[in-house]
Order: C-alpha cells, then structure tokens, then sequence
C-alpha cells in the first residue's frame, strides 16, 4: 500500500489529542471518522475541532467554504466495528496505559480491512509491545502527534521490531500530505525522541526539589527571561501528576536514576498537581504566575539544560534510535519550537563548554543519566 491509496482515517478517541489529530486530518482533505465510548465525548471532540476551525476562520486560514467541506467530510460514532470497517489508516489516541490500548488493538485487528494501517498516538509506550496484540505487527506504528495537535508541526513516526517499511513510509507521507513535518524513530525506545531527550531536565528538577535548593522560582527566574515557560513552571503547567508518572515510567523501563525524589513525590500525594488544581510549585488561582526575576539563581543556566539534551540525544544516536543528528535536531525544532535544533547549538556553543557544565551536573548528583557519553566527549557531530 502507498500514501495515495489512504482514502479513509478513523481516530479512535475523541480527547485532546484525538479531537486534534482529527481536526489536522479533516484539514487535510480526508475522510475521518471519529469515535469514542460515548457521545458525550464525542460531543465535546465535535466542539473542540469547530473552536479551533472558527479560530483559523476569524484569521483569514480557512474560508468559509472550506470550514463547511472539512466538517461535512466527519462522521463519528460509538461504535468501534462500524468506525474502521472501511478505514485505510486508523488512528488510537486514548490513555496511555499499555492494557487498555492492547486491547483496542486487539478489536482493530479483529475489524479493520487486512490492509489497514494501525497507528498509535503514544507518546512512551513500545511499539512492540502493542503491536504484540494483532496478527499485523508489520502493518503496526508509532504515530506521535504533539499537542495541540492541529497546530504542532512534529510527528515522530516509529518502527516496532517488525513494522514493515511499507508501514512506516505510508505513514511519513500522510504526515507530510496534511502539512506536517514527520520523523522516522528506526529503532523503538522509551521516549522515543523529543520525550527522551527533554527527561533529563525533569530528572535535574526531582534532584533539585530533594535537596532543597535553589527553589523552583530562584530557579526558574535564571530561564524566563529566554523561556516562554520556564521550567518548574511548565511542569506545573502540564501537570505535577503527568511528571511524576513519567518519571516512574522511565525508571521502569530505561533507568533506575529516574526514579521520582519523595520531594517530588510529596505534591503528589499532597493533591497540588499545578495550573489544573490551583496550587504546584506555584499558586495559580489569579492566573499565571509572576516569576520575580531579581531572585535569579547564579547555581544554574541555559548551558546546563542544553549539556543535558545534547548528551541525551548522543544516546539516541549511539543506540540506532535515530540515524541521522539532523533528524533529532528538527524534531527538537518542530516539537517544542525551539529556533535551532540541539547539534546546531551544540556547535555554536561548543563542546567543551556543555561537557564542563555536564561534569558541573554529575558531581552534585552522581547518576549515570548524568555521565556524559563518548559522543559527547569527542564532540565531533556536525549537522
């Protein structure tokens, strides 16, 4: 099968991401059905993808005509059979537990046509480890949008340990065909790339918190004034709770070191998980925090966190998750909007400059997370 025979997607939940992915599929020219358990979801997906067209509409984006063409080509439903009896490709966007998306699997397999495409929208999870719950691991992928999906660039598209290349080039060239900007992970691995190479920096934020200094806004005031978010304050941001379980996750499955500190922990199980319960690391019941930047700390600087994503993205490379520095640079790029990629700072910056702030990390806290790689150390990747 080849991109051009993909007529018809399916998206199998409606939520944040699946209402998103839909909504880049549906500006894309295609066919989507959406679906989701109940209605009421679906209800609030249908919502959500008409906000963000009135919004590309009020912009000059969309015209009128093509707002009513892009919603007249959705149909949704609460039935799974009836969602991919038909579908090319299919889309699972639901929560990032491995059982639940097993069995959804499971059912796509048991209905969609012999030739369809599976893809899942996780953001950590194997590959393999799904695929491992169909007949059809070699037509399975890793099909990771970023949030809001209908606006973020980034797909990262991943190969299991027996997705065929067929599999992960028809998926590539849909990402393009809608305007997206896919890269291909050749080998699976937790975090795949962007999450693996930013986890590092919430490891150093978990170290920080444990032993008590400096606080996260002496912290985060040394970044805001580069940052749209700095870093304590993105994590409130997208959750305490999400952190935390993302740590736990890594320590099970890559390193031991990411285990979340009790410190960490503590908000947790105190209830303040950030912006969505009021209260993290900082108080958000009047709006967005106001960081004072006078309490900057001298402790920390750009130059650790970047030490810590290049080093990280050497792995990458040293492991055969990705092939190719360029391609880890434009998904740094493209998924966090970031204007130059790691490498291509890594050079400007140079490398002994990031291996000094490195060794400055590792000495506070001794992990091997922390060691600095021998690609690292030969600093000679040029992009």
């Amino acid at each position: 099968m080849k991109a051009e025979d993909v007529k018809k997607i399916a998206v199998i939940g409606a939520g944040d991401m699946g209402h998103g992915i839909t909504a880049a599929f549906l500006l894309g020219d295609y066919d989507v059905v959406m679906r989701d358990i109940e209605q009421k979801f679906l209800d609030k997906g249908i919502a959500s993808i008409k906000a963000s067209f009135d919004k590309f509409k009020e912009k000059g984006k969309l015209t009128p005509e093509a707002y009513d063409e892009a919603l007249a080509r959705l149909t949704t439903t609460v039935d799974l059979q009836e969602a991919v009896k038909e579908a090319d490709f299919i889309i699972e966007a639901v929560p990032e537990k491995l059982e639940l998306k097993q069995s959804v699997f499971t059912d796509l397999d048991k209905y969609a046509p012999k030739h369809a495409i599976l893809a899942s929208n996780t953001s950590n999870i194997s590959i393999t480890d799904i695929a491992s719950a169909t007949k059809r691991a070699d037509k399975v992928i890793g099909y990771h949008f970023f949030n809001p999906a209908v606006l973020m660039k980034l797909v990262e598209v991943i190969k299991g340990e027996k997705t065929s290349d067929e599999s992960i080039q028809v998926g590539y060239d849909i990402a393009q065909k809608i305007g997206k900007v896919p890269v291909i992970v050749q080998k699976d691995s937790p975090g795949f790339i962007y999450n693996r190479v930013n986890e590092p920096t919430l490891l150093l934020l978990s170290k920080i918190l444990e032993v008590g200094h400096p606080t996260p806004e002496e912290f985060d005031a040394a970044f805001k004034p580069i940052m749209p978010m700095a870093p304590f304050e993105l994590v409130d941001y997208v959750g305490i709770d999400i952190a935390v379980h993302g740590l736990n996750y890594f320590a099970q499955v890559l390193s031991e070191d990411y285990k979340p500190s009790d410190a960490f922990e503590a908000y947790l199980k105190s209830g303040n998980l950030g912006k969505k319960t009021g209260k993290g690391f900082y108080d958000w019941s009047a709006g967005r925090p106001k960081i004072d930047l006078s309490k900057a700390t001298t402790e920390y600087d750009p130059n650790h966190l970047i030490a810590l994503q290049v080093n990280e993205a050497t792995k990458l490379l040293e492991e055969g998750v990705v092939d190719d520095p360029r391609q880890i640079d434009l998904a740094m790029v493209n998924g966090g909007g970031t204007p130059v990629g790691l490498f291509a700072l890594a050079e400007g910056i140079g490398y002994p400059v990031l291996l000094a702030k490195l060794e400055e990390i590792y000495n506070k806290f001794p992990l091997n997370v922390f060691k600095a790689t021998k690609t690292m150390k030969e600093g000679k990747i040029k992009v």
